[in-house]
C-alpha cells in the first residue's frame, strides 16, 4: 500500500492529527473505510472521546459515514433528526463551532432542542464540530466530543482544521475516483485524459495545476460523478469551468 511521502521539515510542521492522516494508505478504496480512519486519527491525537463524520452528498441532505461509539452515533443521529446542532451550523458557515461547556455555554441557545437532548440522553459536556471544506464547496463535517467540559487548545485547533483541509482532498478522491489512488501528492498516474482536463480548466480559470484537478473533483462530489467522466466532458468541450460555477 502507497502512502503519501512528505519532507521532514514540512513533516515537523504537522500536528499529530495532519500526521496520521498522511499514513492512511493511498489505496483505500471504500469511503467508510477511510472516514473511521480519519476519525481514529482524531480521537487519538487530540484530546477527545469520539467523532463522527458525515458528508453531504447530492440526492440527501447528509450520509454518516462513520461514529466511534454510542454516544457518536446518537449526535449525528438527533442532528440529522431535528436539523440543528453544531454539525448542521459547521456546514452552513464552513467554519468550526466550538462548545467547551455544554451546560454553561450560551452558544447552545441557537441549537435548544438539540442541546436539551445531549443533555438528557448523553454524558457529553463538550462538542466541536470542523467542517470539510474544498474551495466554496462543503463536503460535510467532523463532529468531535468529549466527556468532560474544555476547550481545544490553540495547537490542536490549528491541527484540526488543517487535518480537515487533508480529510477533505481524501474524500473527494475516494468518492470521485475510486482507485485512482490520488489524494495528497496531487500527482494523477495513466490517467491521460485526466491530465488534458486538467491544463484545459487551468486555462480557463486561469489557475494552477493542483486548483485545477481540486476544481473538477470538487464538481465530479457535488454531481455525484466520477472524475474521469468529468475529464472526459471537458476533454470533448461538453463542459467548460467558470469561475461562477460553484
Amino acid at each position: 500500500m502507497k502512502a503519501c511521502v512528505v519532507g521532514s521539515g514540512r513533516m515537523a510542521e504537522l500536528g499529530v492529527v495532519a500526521r496520521a492522516l498522511l499514513e492512511i494508505a493511498s489505496d483505500v478504496e471504500d469511503e467508510r473505510a477511510l472516514a473511521e480512519q480519519v476519525c481514529r486519527a482524531y480521537v487519538m491525537g487530540l484530546d477527545v472521546d469520539g467523532a463522527g463524520i458525515s458528508l453531504q452528498t447530492a440526492s440527501t441532505s447528509s450520509q454518516t459515514l462513520c461514529a466511534t461509539d454510542a454516544t457518536a452515533e446518537l449526535l449525528e443521529e438527533l442532528q440529522f433528526s431535528l436539523g440543528e446542532g453544531v454539525c448542521v451550523e459547521a456546514a452552513v458557515t464552513g467554519r468550526p463551532v466550538l462548545v467547551a461547556d455544554l451546560h454553561r455555554s450560551t452558544e447552545v441557545r441557537r441549537w435548544p432542542t438539540f442541546a436539551a437532548a445531549v443533555v438528557e440522553q448523553s454524558d457529553v459536556g463538550a462538542l466541536f464540530a470542523v467542517p470539510f471544506q474544498w474551495g466554496t464547496i462543503n463536503l460535510g463535517v467532523l463532529d468531535l466530543y468529549r466527556t468532560a467540559p474544555g476547550s481545544l487548545s490553540d495547537a490542536q485547533l490549528r491541527d484540526a482544521v488543517g487535518a480537515a483541509d487533508m480529510a477533505a482532498l481524501m474524500f473527494l478522491g475516494v468518492r470521485t475516483d475510486p482507485g485512482d489512488g490520488v489524494w495528497l501528492d496531487h500527482s494523477v498516474h495513466g490517467r491521460a485524459e485526466i491530465h488534458q482536463a486538467t491544463g484545459m480548466v487551468l486555462a480557463q480559470l486561469g489557475v494552477n495545476a493542483t486548483d485545477a484537478l481540486a476544481r473538477m473533483r470538487a464538481y465530479a462530489f457535488v454531481e455525484q460523478r466520477l472524475l474521469s467522466d468529468v475529464a472526459h466532458d471537458v476533454v470533448v468541450r461538453r463542459l467548460r469551468f467558470t469561475q461562477d460555477m460553484m
